[in-house]
């Protein structure tokens, strides 16, 4: 997940040399066969939804209070937490929009990591659901 500012989100959009590098490090990813996913996000006009003892609640957006915010994620298929780190290092930065950050790098859950807790149909179900290849 890489990090914005939720202050001054959305004033400045990146240069066409920074998409340009950004293009090119995407490409370095998809041709490693690392990369499976990753977008940027749109400043935050979206909502939230939050859940409660009193009920459920959603709040629109754009949130300018945030101190920290996703801005983008790309989601890689790695061999480790160090392989994951080599790369996200190799991201270009660009100073002009100050100090930066890729905010975090998690593991994602497969459907098999829960095979103790499901039984064996729920957990085909479930593969099934993820698969878009799946009947």
């Amino acid at each position: 997940m890489t990090k914005g500012d939720g202050a001054d989100e959305g004033n400045g959009e990146p240069t066409t040399g920074m998409f340009e590098k950004m293009r090119v490090f995407n490409e370095q990813l998809v041709n490693a066969g690392i990369m499976l996913g990753g977008e940027g996000l749109q400043p935050s006009a979206g909502a939230k939804v939050a859940f409660s003892a009193a009920g459920t609640t959603a709040v629109d957006g754009p949130f300018t209070e945030s101190k920290e915010v996703i801005a983008g994620y790309w989601i890689w298929e790695v061999s480790s937490l160090a392989e994951a780190i080599e790369w996200a290092k190799r991201c270009p930065f660009d100073p002009s929009y100050g100090d930066s950050q890729i905010l975090e790098i998690r593991p994602l859950f497969d459907v098999a990591d829960f095979a103790q807790t499901v039984d064996a149909d729920a957990l085909a179900k479930s593969e099934q659901l993820l698969d878009p290849t799946s009947d």
